[in-house]
């Protein structure tokens, strides 16, 4: 047990709706420990029981929305066994149905796109179009125009994956004015712009309203395969969300959430995107580290792109504020049912959808009859997935705040995020986290509970489900996360099965030497399946990462690698095909904080190049691609320097 890291764990409060709920769950003490589970969070650790249970029960896997944007990442799917391996004649039958639907599909310009409306058309909006900061009452959003000054923008970066999903021709990047319009001083024609208002905790405490305060929707668009796309300029100018801030970005954080956004498709975890990124020619005040030191910082906007950036404080905010607004609350669900989650409305009794809820009275719930019940059960596993996911790469995302959470699961506003370089389940890249380290690494799977329960209290508030089917949704969530986190970490370590005792030992072993968590398990796959190697043969393969370990330690790792092989072999898997499927879901490439700094450094230089660079390189992090190794390298000691390793969320 690390004793030492135990102050990282905290108790996690739920609102008052749906307190007997969240607390039948979370009754004991939260404390930290590896020597129970695995990163596990403190709630899943403490309840065996309840993880036992939870377990055996039903797992509701409804269809999705949208293949592209909802289809399990590569590190969540399963490795595939010999029987379903691909023939030739179906990956040659692939490849020619690839290249004819790419023939086929039509490339617009922007002017061509096809704009549909739908949140502005469907739901309730502000009278008011001004900037001026206020409350905004018994609105979705503000129609609003991008007002960030500009002088001489330049095209920064670009990802033609996000344009193809958009139908724009990427000779569309070449166009004089495409800075122009995509730093919101030139109208992108069709377009529908608005700033969305929404709510949220933040750090534990209900904040109010905080909305769109520098993202202004450009408007929803529908590709050739109906596929629901909402663009977003980031930085474009003051909103009546925008308090007493400027609304504007600096390239600094605009870089870094360009690159994240894409790093973490490429890594198969569910995300908004980025379709560019452009300076503005301007600069802009900021005090990065709040200590009273504030500088000029060249401005920039990044274009995202999602499905929809509906967050659980878009719902919350209008719950909220009483019966007056709880109508809201159900229009806003109806509307994101509609287009986010039709099969939900598609469902009927015959599907069978009932559960016992384990209760002493066995209470019934009946996802059929319900259908917001069903759909906060979707947001909930939704949410354990992508936390799973996060956990499986050692993503750390600082600012967990409710309306940072998306209810379609994905990963969504790009702070002082960070990967982990040395493993340190204490971790936390944002230093306005520091003193509680509520939002570190280990914490997430927590958080990510606590933050539904917020959500489940606000459909409950609005008479939208029950209490049980609220208690419901937070059990589903705990079962799909260990589900999910349990088979990620058994494809980590090539295995035929999950080993709790042996993954426990290993992070263990890696929380007390610091072993550098990517390029740990990247190397893990070099170990062969042979008993008959010497001990002192044994760490070879690890070298790299096991550095300055004494004696003690040492012999540590050696017993841990010598229970790992026996697994191995015991599996009686190839070590070439285990290497391969390990190295499909251990990334050898991710998007470090001092790689992102190198690229800041450089563009505020004028030098695009660094970013363009990089993000090449995470589009393919499974890849070796040779040549590019120094970007796979432990961080420099110039990168934990402040700023780099650690930030706050001024941007």
């Amino acid at each position: 047990m690390l004793s030492h890291l135990s102050s990282a764990s905290l108790p996690l409060k739920p609102s008052t709706v749906t307190a007997t709920a969240f607390l039948r769950l979370s009754s004991r003490n939260l404390r930290f420990s590896y020597s129970s589970c695995p990163i596990f969070s403190p709630f899943f650790r403490s309840r065996p029981s309840l993880c036992s249970k939870l377990s055996r029960s039903f797992h509701f896997r409804p269809g999705v929305s949208s293949e592209s944007a909802f289809s399990p990442s590569r590190s969540m799917e399963a490795s595939p066994s010999a029987d379903a391996a691909p023939t030739v004649e179906s990956l040659a039958d692939g490849l020619r149905n690839q290249r004819l639907g790419s023939e086929n599909r039509v490339l617009l310009r922007l002017e061509d796109l096809n704009w549909d409306h739908s949140f502005v058309h469907e739901l309730p909006g502000d009278p008011r179009t001004d900037p001026i900061p206020r409350q905004v009452l018994h609105a979705c959003y503000t129609k609003i125009s991008p007002s960030a000054e500009v002088e001489n923008p330049q095209l920064v970066a670009w990802s033609e994956s996000v344009a193809e999903l958009l139908d724009l021709d990427p000779k569309e990047f070449e166009r004089p004015d495409f800075p122009l319009i995509f730093s919101g001083a030139s109208l992108l024609v069709g377009g529908l712009p608005y700033a969305q208002c929404y709510g949220g905790h933040q750090f534990g405490m209900w904040a109010g309203q905080l909305g769109d305060g520098r993202a202004i929707t450009l408007g929803e668009l529908l590709n050739s395969k109906s596929e629901r796309w909402e663009l977003q300029l980031k930085g474009a100018g003051r909103t009546p969300y925008s308090r007493f801030a400027d609304g504007l970005a600096v390239l600094r954080s605009s870089i870094r959430e360009f690159l994240c956004s894409e790093a973490m498709h490429s890594l198969g975890i569910p995300t908004t995107r980025a379709l560019c990124l452009v300076t503005t020619g301007k600069y802009v005040t900021r005090d990065m580290f709040y200590d009273g030191n504030p500088k000029e910082e060249p401005g920039a906007i990044v274009c995202r792109v999602a499905q929809s950036f509906l967050r659980f404080g878009s719902y919350q905010i209008h719950a909220a504020r009483g019966k007056e607004d709880l109508g809201i609350v159900r229009a806003l669900a109806d509307y994101t049912i509609r287009h986010h989650f039709p099969h939900i409305e598609n469902m009927t009794r015959s599907e069978g959808l009932s559960f016992s809820t384990g209760e002493q009275d066995e209470s019934i719930v009946d996802l059929t009859s319900n259908k917001y019940a069903a759909w906060s059960v979707e947001v909930a596993e939704r949410t354990a997935s992508l936390v799973a996911s996060w956990q499986g790469v050692g993503f750390t995302h600082g600012v967990l705040n409710t309306d940072n959470m998306s209810v379609l699961g994905l990963t969504i506003d790009y702070g002082p995020f960070g990967f982990l370089d040395a493993f340190d389940p204490s971790y936390t890249p944002n230093t306005t986290d520091l003193p509680g380290r509520r939002y570190c690494f280990a914490n997430q799977p927590d958080i990510g509970l606590w933050n539904i329960a917020q959500f489940t209290s606000t459909l409950v508030s609005a008479e939208l489900i029950n209490d049980k089917e609220a208690n419901y949704a937070m059990e589903r969530y705990g079962t799909k996360f260990m589900d999910e986190y349990q088979a990620i970490m058994t494809r980590k370590l090539g295995l035929p099965k999950y080993n709790k005792q042996l993954i426990s030992k290993l992070l263990n072993n890696m929380a007390v030497d610091k072993v550098d968590y990517t390029n740990f398990f990247r190397l893990l796959s070099n170990i062969k399946a042979d008993p008959t190697i010497p001990q002192d043969e044994l760490l070879t393969p690890l070298k790299a990462v096991l550095l300055d370990i004494g004696k003690e330690r040492k012999e540590s790792w050696i017993s841990w690698v010598q229970s790992y092989i026996q697994e191995l072999a015991a599996s009686g898997i190839s070590d070439e095909e285990r290497k391969a499927s390990m190295n499909s879901v251990n990334p050898k490439y991710v998007l470090r904080n001092y790689l992102c700094q190198s690229a800041i450094d450089a563009a505020e230089q004028g030098d695009f190049g660094v970013v363009r660079r990089i993000l090449k390189i995470m589009e393919r992090p499974y890849d070796e691609q040779p040549g590019m190794e120094k970007y796979a390298r432990l961080p420099p000691a110039w990168a934990y320097r402040p700023g780099v390793c650690m930030l706050s969320c001024s941007s």
